[in-house]
């Protein structure tokens, strides 16, 4: 179709201008934003964090975009805590806040001023394992254990949830307690895999504690 004798460009040419105008206008606002101090570098903007950890109480003045995993592996060295995927779809990284599992590549260290946070080193140690660490050994729960740090926080957390009377897509009834079974335990132990295929060891590992301390 061609364009009215009137106008002097065609559609495809005032599209191209448009655009152009558009970017042109933004432009200043984008510059603003890039714009460094007087260091040359723009500043990150800092916060004061202070949680327990393990046991400790730890404080940190962290860039406001620092996850807790980073948080934890880099500036506490505590490297139990696996980075695998950092976007919160293999559960390596998962560690216990206030008693609750969660992906630590997910959440920002400063949204946790004064929550209580355990990872794999706190659960136990070489001497005095924790009886799901135990468990792991004792059904060979692992391969190349990169995943077991987040399998084991998570193993921990499922038991707790069961206890509590949490339920699960597979749960029998929403008002009792879930028993430890395997299809109950697999869809809790969904969040978290392991790429070797140790996943019926892990089962038989979360079975013995579950029922041990029933």
């Amino acid at each position: 179709m061609s364009p009215p004798s009137h106008l002097p460009l065609s559609r495809r040419e005032l599209l191209k201008l448009s655009a152009g105008s558009a970017t042109t206008m933004a432009l200043p606002a984008v510059v603003a934003a890039a714009e460094p101090d007087r260091t040359g570098a723009r500043a990150p903007e800092l916060m004061q964090v202070d949680f327990e950890v393990n046991g400790t109480a730890r404080s940190l003045r962290l860039d406001t975009r620092v996850t807790l995993l980073d948080a934890l592996r880099e500036h506490l060295h505590l490297t139990g805590s696996k980075k695998g995927c950092d976007h919160g779809q293999c559960g390596a990284c998962t560690v216990l806040v206030d008693g609750r599992r969660i992906n630590a590549c997910l959440t920002l260290a400063v949204m946790h001023q004064g929550a209580k946070i355990t990872t794999i080193e706190g659960l136990g140690t070489p001497d005095r394992l924790h009886a799901m660490q135990a468990a792991f050994v004792k059904h060979d729960g692992f391969q190349c254990g990169y995943c077991t740090p987040g399998q084991i926080c998570s193993a921990v957390a499922v038991l707790q949830e069961i206890k509590a009377g949490i339920p699960s897509h597979v749960s029998p009834a929403l008002d009792a307690p879930s028993a430890f079974t395997a299809e109950e335990l697999r869809e809790r132990m969904s969040g978290n895999i392991c790429r070797c295929g140790a996943y019926s060891n892990i089962i038989e590992a979360i079975q013995d504690v579950g029922e041990a301390s029933a």
